[in-house]
């Protein structure tokens, strides 16, 4: 490490090389090393999960977890993979997970009840997300833009969370879903179409 500071370097924006610094610090116990990753990648990471489970409170527990697993996988990580798409592919296979995890239950008789999921993680995300005053304009804003997703196929909004709210390229969502970037393409612009139909802009 070449930090004086012990940590990887909070002043420095996170590229592939600061990445895999920080890697190293988290296998080698650091906790700063996390905190930095968690601080730039927080929605990042959470986006990808709720595109998945589609449920605020579940993507929010599974996002805690996400973190815990990079601690424990930083050993394992490999410096030149593109650390944007091992995130992600991290979060997407949780959320996958949780969600066969939540049909065993239902099919067992489970009702897969919040006791299970007392946090745990390296923050109460349920605490912080606290309305604030005057968002009435921006709830109906963002009831509107559901609605309208809630019309698209999941493979479609999947995609569309993705690109718009994470901020993906096209390349990344084809590694990551593991399908053609032109199926990518194609699905992402019907999308689209369909938004625009519905009035969303």
């Amino acid at each position: 490490m070449k930090d004086k500071g012990g940590g990887c370097g909070k002043e420095k924006a996170v590229t592939e090389e600061r990445f895999a610094e920080c890697m190293q610090a988290i296998a080698n116990g650091d906790r700063d090393a996390l905190k930095e990753i968690y601080e730039e990648y927080l929605p990042y990471l959470y986006t990808i999960v709720l595109g998945v489970v589609q449920q605020r409170e579940t993507a929010e527990d599974v996002t805690s977890d996400v973190f815990i697993r990079i601690w424990n996988s930083a050993a394992k990580f490999q410096p030149g993979s593109g650390h944007k798409g091992w995130l992600a592919t991290i979060a997407r296979n949780m959320a996958i997970d949780e969600l066969r995890k939540h049909k065993r239950e239902v099919l067992m008789g489970g009702g897969g009840g919040d006791e299970e999921n007392d946090g745990g993680g390296i923050e109460d995300f349920s605490e912080q997300e606290t309305p604030s005053e005057g968002v009435e304009d921006e709830v109906v804003e963002q009831l509107s833009v559901m609605e309208a997703l809630d019309r698209l196929k999941p493979e479609e909004r999947e995609i569309v969370d993705m690109k718009v709210l994470s901020d993906m390229t096209f390349k990344e969502i084809s590694e990551i879903l593991q399908i053609p970037m032109g199926t990518v393409t194609w699905r992402y612009q019907a999308a689209i179409k369909k938004l625009r139909r519905y009035g969303y802009e």
